[in-house]
């Protein structure tokens, strides 16, 4: 028996929460021991090697020679927001001490996501919506603050590279919304993404003058968090766009801060404080409410 689109999103939003999960863990072990030029190149470097594996055993290789210059113009800006977006995670993944904090503040993007798609695509929001995002923005003020009473130092290190990659992302997946499944498959969205962090990577390696030699411990941590990440978080998210509504991708999405929460006790042994962890109920809270409102108004629009 055939298996319906939903349960097919719903599978492979499971599959990217769990390995999302984990790719706090491991790339935050692995930048505890090497710079994130060295990471970057090892891990995308692994990434790319997947992601061409699984290209080529889906057939989908073939699918490079029938790219126009519209397409290519269209993997290229995906390929730059990614860039960008990716390597301002890491750098809070490295500047944050617990990545479950990062995780948290990671929940901003529906916010982001939501007002992008009511300025540039029309779209409308109700008052569910807008109450999640409140809730959303209220939790990260809560796990970001403090307590200084000066703009510099108002907020924890890290906090501004969350946003600001939060916000780059969702310029991304409005556009691989609009071009997955049709234009372009998950696969080779996926593989020009690890191409473009790779070499952004090299050429940040080379800038910085580093070895590329590493701890055998590093190596371990990003050769596991590289089939988690660059290649299996990302393909299933993916995939997951093509049979779901984005509104309940990020609705599923969002409880990976809680296998976070758990994954990052189990490894590294250790909790944010019990007001960070409120802070961070609140924003999957509001992230929940956010996609709920959305479905309602698809309902209603439909």
């Amino acid at each position: 028996m055939a298996k319906s689109p939903s349960i097919k999103g719903y599978f492979w939003v499971f599959i990217s929460v769990i390995a999302l999960s984990n790719v706090y863990i491991f790339s935050k072990a692995a930048l505890n021991e090497v710079h994130i030029a060295q990471f970057g190149v090892y891990w995308f470097g692994l990434g790319m090697l997947w992601n061409l594996l699984f290209t080529a055993k889906t057939c989908k290789l073939s699918t490079i020679r029938k790219i126009n210059l519209k397409t290519a113009g269209i993997l290229s800006v995906i390929g730059i927001l990614e860039t960008a977006a990716t390597t301002l995670f890491f750098l809070a993944l490295f500047t944050i001490e617990n990545p479950s904090v990062t995780s948290f503040l990671g929940n901003m993007g529906p916010i982001f996501v939501t007002i992008l798609g009511v300025s540039l695509l029309k779209e409308r929001f109700n008052y569910i919506e807008f109450l999640g995002m409140v809730i959303t923005i209220i939790g990260a003020f809560i796990i970001s603050y403090r307590g200084s009473d000066t703009m510099g130092n108002l907020f924890i290190n890290g906090t501004g590279y969350v946003v600001l990659a939060s916000l780059i992302f969702s310029f991304s997946t409005i556009i691989v919304k609009k071009n997955v499944g049709t234009k372009l498959s998950p696969a080779i969205i996926s593989l020009n993404r690890t191409i473009y962090l790779f070499v952004f990577a090299l050429v940040m390696l080379l800038v910085f003058q580093k070895s590329f030699a590493i701890p055998g411990s590093a190596l371990i941590n990003i050769t596991i968090g590289s089939v988690l990440g660059p290649f299996l978080a990302v393909v299933a998210g993916y995939n997951a766009l093509k049979y779901i509504e984005a509104s309940r991708a990020s609705m599923l999405g969002s409880t990976k801060s809680l296998f976070v929460l758990f994954g990052s006790f189990l490894y590294f042994h250790h909790l944010p404080q019990t007001i960070q962890i409120i802070g961070g109920m609140l924003t999957i809270i509001g992230v929940l409410l956010i996609s709920f409102g959305k479905l309602i108004l698809n309902k209603k629009q439909g």
